[in-house]
């Protein structure tokens, strides 16, 4: 099948086309090598021709029909839940798990549809992320098999929206010490009763079904529970929106308020106990947010390049020819080699089985950190400029603040890895 032709099939497609192969099929590398500003190290000669186009299917998609919406969007502070049923059209919805109308692609190429998404907005990011990582994954690894059956197919292809529901207004980056209970139903035999508030909750106001991680008041365990919305009685479940967000603006955020929530002992996960569950599903998610916040930065040094080239200044030269313009435009670019090679490699071993938790906190903590510092650095170039939102630099700025926030802020990753270093544990 041509590159060409491949382009044009959605990842379901590309699937069903692909030859059995006992052996992985590299794209085969260039007889004319020459450097390559947007790929300085050859990294796509580490992808597989699947993975290849894969990702221009997803960037294909994000570029034609993401980009045209994101300024308004990102101003009016809206999210369309169309976009997640039309990436489910093509394949793209928990890509990577298998079954249940998945696509079963590899992690590396889950990970480089995120990072097409977030190439446009890490707003956009997130909601696949928590509807395809958070959510399905956590469905898919722990749930039981009717719950498996009974949810994955129509989120797959985008039909039912899920929220994952962990943070809590006073416990975030400690959620051992959550405050939601799930308690017997005192009444109805097989229900449970759950109690207390979510909040930072990406898709909570649109979600069909609810992820809530609680604390059996019997044991004091930890739990995930599957709230239907649709089952729940008035009053019982909330789930404002929370306005006037500075960063993620196109992505739509809210809480998640439980009032004795009648959940039926079926909805509970069978067997995971603990943090292990939310933090395996954290994990997931994170990963894809390594190679996600890359995309965020190609684009920063994309924009920045082609202003410093047009602008000029200072007797008609374009900014281009300084010396700190290029300085910077280095750094970005050095950062953004690096980060995609590790990325890349996590994902080799994760599909291994060989990748631990703290290989999955030094790149989301160090890809996030320095998407961060490299996006307000490029952000200079443009000067006053930048202000204005049609540049989009300010915008990936914004965002890039909250994705070096959420899903284990930067020092946290930090202690983690310190912890692993030395066997020290230094978070109390």
């Amino acid at each position: 099948m041509s590159r060409l032709l491949c382009r044009r099939f959605p990842v379901r497609a590309l699937l069903q086309a692909r030859p059995a192969l006992s052996t992985r099929s590299y794209a085969s590398a260039s007889p004319a090598v020459q450097f390559d500003w947007e790929d300085p190290l050859g990294a796509k000669n580490l992808l597989t021709e699947e993975e290849l186009a894969i990702s221009d299917t997803a960037e294909r998609y994000c570029q034609e029909q993401l980009l045209p919406r994101v300024l308004q969007a990102y101003r009016d502070e809206h999210y369309d839940p169309q976009i997640l049923r039309e990436m489910g059209e093509l394949g793209l919805l928990g890509a990577n798990l298998e079954g249940y109308g998945c696509a079963g692609v590899s992690d590396v190429a889950g990970a480089l549809i995120t990072r097409a998404v977030e190439r446009v907005d890490s707003g956009y990011r997130s909601g696949m992320s928590v509807q395809s990582s958070l959510v399905m994954g956590g469905i898919h690894e722990f749930g039981s098999e009717e719950q498996k059956e009974r949810y994955l197919p129509d989120m797959a292809k985008g039909k039912l929206l899920g929220a994952f529901g962990l943070t809590e207004p006073n416990h975030g980056s400690d959620p051992g010490s959550m405050e939601t209970t799930a308690r017997e139903h005192p009444t109805k035999k097989g229900y449970y009763l759950l109690k207390g508030s979510k909040t930072w909750i990406t898709n909570s106001p649109i979600a069909d079904v609810l992820l809530v991680w609680a604390k059996l008041q019997e044991t004091g365990k930890i739990r995930g529970f599957l709230v239907d919305r649709k089952d729940c009685p008035a009053g019982t479940l909330e789930t404002p929106k929370i306005s006037n967000k500075t960063g993620l603006r196109a992505s739509i955020t809210g809480m998640i308020h439980l009032e004795d929530c009648p959940v039926p002992k079926e909805n509970m996960f069978p067997d995971v106990e603990g943090l292990r569950g939310p933090f395996a599903c954290l994990n997931s998610a994170r990963y894809g947010i390594s190679l996600g916040v890359m995309g965020a930065l190609e684009d920063c040094l994309a924009r920045a390049r082609t202003y410093a080239l047009e602008r000029k200044q200072f007797k008609g030269n374009p900014l281009a020819k300084y010396q700190l313009i290029q300085k910077k435009l280095a750094d970005a670019a050095t950062d953004i080699s690096y980060g995609v090679l590790a990325s890349i490699q996590v994902g080799r071993l994760k599909e291994q089985g060989k990748a631990t938790p703290e290989m999955i906190s030094m790149v989301k903590r160090q890809n996030c950190d320095r998407a961060l510092w490299n996006a307000r650095v490029l952000q200079e170039i443009f000067g006053g400029n930048a202000v204005s939102d049609e540049y989009g630099i300010g915008r990936h700025v914004a965002n890039l603040y909250v994705t070096q926030t959420y899903e284990g802020q930067s020092d946290i990753h930090s202690l983690i890895l310190g912890r692993a270093i030395t066997g020290v544990q230094a978070f109390v």
